[in-house]
């Protein structure tokens, strides 16, 4: 067998050629932070192209289902701004335009013939984390050792997506294993930050994240097993949504600690409008995955439940702020986001109370050591096929091991899952007893939160994951929406105080010089019960309209 970095050489030639040349542009050099408008200034887009890629993703379906764009044209405009998109923070996996394109046009042909479209994506082109089969590809999660091995057949949720007529046309950037909260590995490389290119995307969805922020797609799919989703979401702008275990198919893609099911990872949409979070989850759901996977929960979309119907149809909500998790405070522009939305939720005519975590710290522990539990195995396992190297760091410099445990017995695994179990009892009744605050007559409707203590930041400072990983822990739903900004002046350091431990404070001292984060984008968590995600999302759409009112 060739040596690995024999087999990562091949890979990155075959991926260059799969590249159009003449849509190749020359970058801004590196000491170029921020590229995010450098898609529209570079000359490759026309200003129909331009429209197309800044345009939601409602009012897209709409035009392609009238016909006055092509799937074509909408699929050509993207892929274009997606290789523009690569070129910057180096975000792409899988390119098969010609491939795409064959598909746009066939969808095309039948509108034009029929006069129907194919469903409710018609014509949509959609990006992929690489974990997502598509017939004929590779897919390899980071992993030298998956290089050459391809897929017979799609993973279930991309026959979904074909069969609603949407048009997979990339797939995008991970993190060796998935396992980490930042993106890089040894065949692709790292994916930074498009608003500043000397940050994390985080991850594992980071390439995901990236792209949709330079507006190279309108919508993708990652995938969320501790925050995945949420954290890359968060630190690139972008609205994203982790659903209950089982409310979005699985079944045929591949992953880190297969078998692992005490809390399994779950896909979810990531878009720039946040009309496609409903858009995805309401033609997935309704296209009845558990016909196809067995995991899926039976529960088609619930229109009364995205009215609110058990939320005072929207009226008077109650939202429980977070303001931390009594074991890291976040740094003063997550701080200032949550002032923001308190205050225009208020102006609203919603109420807002604090909310008080129990046992946060316990929650995420349990967590980890379950993910911990086989992981060294796992991972030797499948990089034993080529002899890559276990990524152990995700700094410039400097060591953050990944691996931190040897593995433990089946019966202390149970011992996890049990305190585990116990725990999401405790919370639930923790959660209705807030009834006798609200006002309302009903527990708390939604918690509003940090999605990280921080927001985007230098590589390999991913160091706590809690406040996204607690909710996966307890299976609640949780949207990311944007807020702000991050503003020097206005998010000034502020002078050191008493810390809950010696950790709290490696968090702070993080943040010691505002400037290094100026622009990061700063987003917010909003979390409900558990398969709720109608109305995690019409309470996303609720937030997001009395923050721009």
């Amino acid at each position: 067998m060739p040596h690995w970095t024999q087999i990562v050489a091949e890979k990155q030639q075959r991926q260059l050629k799969s590249i159009p040349q003449e849509w190749l542009v020359s970058p801004p050099p590196d000491s170029t932070l921020d590229v995010t408008g450098f898609p529209e200034t570079c000359g490759l887009l026309s200003a129909r192209e331009i429209e197309i890629t800044n345009t939601s993703t409602d009012v897209l379906l709409e035009k392609l289902a009238s016909g006055e764009w092509t799937s074509v044209d909408v699929t050509t405009a993207f892929y274009k701004r997606a290789i523009i998109a690569h070129q910057l923070v180096n975000c792409l996996t899988e390119i098969f335009v010609d491939r795409a394109l064959v598909r746009a046009a066939e969808l095309d042909d039948h509108l034009k013939k029929t006069g129907k479209v194919v469903g409710p994506l018609h014509g949509l082109p959609i990006s992929l984390k690489d974990q997502l089969c598509i017939k004929g590809l590779e897919t390899t999660v980071g992993y030298v050792s998956w290089i050459g091995q391809y897929a017979e057949k799609n993973a279930v949720l991309v026959d979904i997506l074909i069969e609603c007529g949407a048009v997979p046309f990339v797939r995008t950037n991970v993190p060796q294993t998935i396992m980490w909260g930042e993106t890089y590995n040894y065949i692709f490389g790292r994916t930074t930050n498009p608003y500043n290119r000397s940050l994390t995307t985080s991850g594992s969805s980071g390439g995901e994240a990236a792209l949709i922020a330079l507006k190279g797609s309108p919508l993708g799919v990652g995938s969320d097993l501790g925050g995945s989703i949420r954290r890359p979401s968060a630190f690139c702008g972008l609205y994203g949504l982790r659903p209950s275990y089982g409310r979005v198919p699985y079944c045929g893609a591949v992953n880190s600690l297969e078998g692992q099911d005490s809390s399994p990872s779950v896909f979810g949409p990531m878009t720039s409008s946040i009309g496609g979070l409903k858009t995805f989850m309401k033609a997935v759901v309704n296209a009845k995955p558990w016909l196809k996977d067995p995991l899926v929960v039976r529960k088609q979309w619930d229109e009364d439940e995205y009215n609110l119907v058990d939320h005072g149809s929207g009226k008077n909500l109650c939202f429980g702020i977070m303001w931390d998790d009594g074991v890291v405070v976040p740094h003063p522009p997550i701080k200032r986001a949550l002032e923001m939305t308190k205050a225009a939720l208020e102006k609203a005519g919603h109420k807002v109370i604090d909310w008080k975590p129990i046992k946060h710290k316990l929650l995420g522990d349990v967590t980890r050591d379950v993910f911990n539990a086989g992981t060294v195995e796992d991972l030797m396992m499948v990089t034993s096929g080529t002899g890559e190297p276990i990524i152990s760091t995700m700094e410039l410099d400097g060591s953050e091991p990944l691996l931190r445990t040897g593995g433990i017995t089946a019966y202390q695994l149970w011992q996890l899952q049990k305190l585990r179990r116990d725990t999401r009892k405790e919370y639930l009744d923790h959660w209705e007893v807030t009834a006798s605050e609200t006002g309302t007559g009903r527990p708390v409707d939604a918690i509003i939160c940090p999605a990280a203590p921080y927001v985007a930041h230098p590589h390999g400072k991913s160091w706590y994951r809690h406040y996204t990983m607690v909710w996966n822990a307890l299976d609640y739903p949780a949207s990311i929406f944007p807020v702000t900004t991050v503003d020097p002046t206005l998010d000034a350091r502020i002078p050191s105080h008493e810390f809950y431990d010696d950790f709290d404070k490696k968090v702070y001292d993080m943040y010691d010089d505002p400037e290094t984060f100026k622009n990061a984008p700063v987003c917010l968590q909003l979390v409900g019960r558990t398969l709720e995600e109608e109305a995690v999302i019409k309470m996303t759409e609720i937030v997001d309209a009395a923050l721009l009112a």
